[in-house]
């Protein structure tokens, strides 16, 4: 079939592809890095206990036939070595066939790692991950120019990311529809980058400017991305442009990096096509099904993205091959932190000698600047800022939280920055109090070095200690 291929997207498709494997090592390092205090066999949500409750089919997962804190590690370091393998190039080394299974051993380790994940893994871009990732190993190697299908899918997965999250918007919070939303959001965001300071005291007139261009970038131009070109490059061009910015103004993990590289779907780079032969037909077949298949599953999320009930970040099926996106429909007007201090004081009083524990990404001590993490994603800064607005979202984890700083747990505290107590002396007693943050005024940065300010709200956790320690 001489329509099922597009030779002038054979570059496209070779950066989509290298940028995703980039985003897969990142996943998987973060994975190896953190999973054993917070979902190892003694984390803080462990995963074996999960794997009781709920069932293969409502989460599938290779740790269903088997978990030991050791497998999951060696599948993390497995999926980080496949993913380097497709970063350098393994996949245009062998066979067609050979090279779509290579791309979905990554798929399916992550996919494995994501369905027991619980919490720490509820994220919009695990699933827009996984999505993608599916979508990527059915774009081919040098062996054949992308197929038509694949890329329309793309193109699809984009228009859902950003058109759903246009409408949650719209539908949300009112200051979007007002335009003010960015007059608080830069403090407000669960992890600031260290320009977002700056980003937030820009003139508000410009915030106005920049919310009503993230409206027409998310409403207008991702119907675009289905017009012929230029039009679909151009439109493609401002979503990449629209997302470094967004890069430049805060830390959201990869969401942003993989937009970027979906992106790179519609961008017909100029580069001249090498020859291949016509794609064989078990090939052609093999995509056509798919394409069938996903495009079946997509409505729930069409129905979803219609609904004036709309969803944010939802799965509709156990292989998340489908899912539907969206961020911020609201937006907080202020910002709030729990802050965990210990004391080794044998009575803990009001006015003891209470440190802090020190996160790497989140808020603390005022006079520190925020840093940039992402695409690397810090999983308990992230949920610590949930915390904060609802004590809810931490109902199942911050008192295990509590716990391990109690016992001194090494690998917990590698989760930390900081702890303010030297090895093998643990506090004796923990708590966590609440603060209202804001950035400081130009003034106020110049005349005491800091770029927040706090105000006391409230205890989060009252002094506590473990059972049975006097």
């Amino acid at each position: 079939m001489e329509w099922f291929t597009a030779p002038d997207y054979w570059l496209s498709r070779l950066v989509l592809q290298r940028g995703l494997a980039a985003l897969y090592l990142v996943a998987f390092l973060v994975a190896v890095r953190q999973f054993r205090p917070l979902l190892g066999e003694r984390g803080l949500l462990p995963v074996p206990r999960y794997l009781a409750r709920v069932p293969f089919k409502e989460s599938p997962s290779l740790f269903h036939a088997y978990y030991s804190d050791r497998f999951f590690a060696g599948c993390a370091w497995a999926g980080c070595a496949v993913s380097a393998a497709l970063l350098a190039g393994a996949d245009s080394a062998l066979p067609l066939w050979a090279g779509i299974l290579l791309w979905l051993v990554p798929w399916a380790l992550y996919l494995s790692i994501v369905n027991v994940g619980q919490t720490w893994y509820a994220f919009g871009w695990e699933t827009l991950l996984l999505e993608v990732g599916f979508l990527a190993a059915f774009l081919g190697n040098d062996e054949v120019a992308p197929p038509v299908v694949v890329l329309f899918l793309l193109r699809w997965v984009l228009f859902r990311v950003e058109f759903g999250a246009g409408l949650i918007k719209l539908r949300g919070d009112a200051c979007w529809r007002k335009l003010t939303c960015l007059d608080y959001h830069h403090e407000t965001q669960p992890m600031p980058g260290p320009l977002s300071w700056f980003f937030h005291h820009l003139p508000r007139p410009l915030h106005r400017v920049e919310v009503a261009a993230n409206h027409f970038t998310q409403l207008v131009v991702p119907v675009l991305l289905f017009t012929p070109q230029p039009i679909a490059s151009a439109a493609a061009a401002l979503m990449i442009v629209t997302q470094l910015w967004l890069v430049l103004s805060g830390n959201f993990a990869w969401l942003n990096w993989v937009t970027i590289v979906l992106a790179l779907s519609a961008l017909r780079l100029p580069a001249e096509a090498p020859a291949v032969p016509a794609a064989p037909l078990w090939y052609e077949v093999l995509v056509l099904a798919v394409g069938v298949v996903l495009l079946a599953l997509s409505s729930r999320p069409v129905l979803n993205m219609v609904s004036r009930r709309q969803v944010m970040n939802r799965s509709f099926d156990p292989l998340r091959l489908v899912n539907t996106y969206g961020a911020f429909g609201s937006v907080s007007r202020h910002r709030y932190e729990v802050v965990i201090e210990g004391t080794a004081d044998e009575r803990p009083s009001e006015d003891g000698d209470w440190r802090a524990y020190e996160f790497h990404g989140k808020p603390g001590d005022p006079r520190r600047w925020p840093r940039q993490f992402a695409p690397y994603h810090l999983r308990l800064d992230w949920l610590m800022w949930f915390a904060a607005l609802s004590p809810a979202y931490a109902g199942d984890w911050f008192g295990k939280l509590v716990e391990k700083l109690l016992e001194d747990d090494r690998d917990t505290l590698r989760l930390l920055r900081a702890s303010p107590f030297p090895p093998g002396a643990p506090p004796r007693f923990v708590r966590a109090r609440l603060f209202r943050y804001r950035f400081t005024t130009w003034r106020e940065l110049r005349e005491t070095g800091a770029c927040w300010e706090r105000t006391y709200v409230r205890d989060f956790l009252r002094p506590t200690r473990l059972s049975g320690t006097r």
